[in-house]
């Protein structure tokens, strides 16, 4: 069974172009290294709740979004093995000037539980 990486992160609106661009040149390193798909999403329908929510998890201010995003990998191993070569990978030297804060970014890893399709 498949193996997922989850990260919650605040991204500020006036850097949405940024962040995307960003994410669609680290996505090919991450395919290099044995992840099988890539997704990035923004802030759509966040709601603010009374106790809890994604906002608050990141501390994102009015100026940020909220961006949910997951990598998929074929296991655990393959994830470690994975997101060390992707970190010890040259090519990230390009990436000086995150269009986030990563202090706030919220992480795991995940094995699936249910995995369902229709059909």
């Amino acid at each position: 069974m498949s193996y997922i990486d989850g990260f919650v992160i605040a991204v500020p609106t006036a850097k949405k172009d940024a962040y995307r661009t960003m994410a669609e040149k680290t996505a090919p390193i991450f395919f290099d290294h044995g992840a099988l798909r890539l997704m990035e999403t923004w802030e759509d329908d966040v709601p603010h709740g009374k106790l809890t929510d994604f906002h608050r998890a990141v501390q994102a201010t009015s100026e940020e979004a909220v961006v949910f995003s997951w990598i998929e990998w074929p296991s655990r191993e393959a994830r470690d093995a994975g997101m060390k070569a992707f970190m010890d990978d040259p090519r990230l030297k390009e990436f000086t000037d995150m269009p986030f804060d990563g202090a706030r970014m919220i992480f795991g890893g995940f094995t699936p539980l249910v995995d369902m399709r229709p059909g």
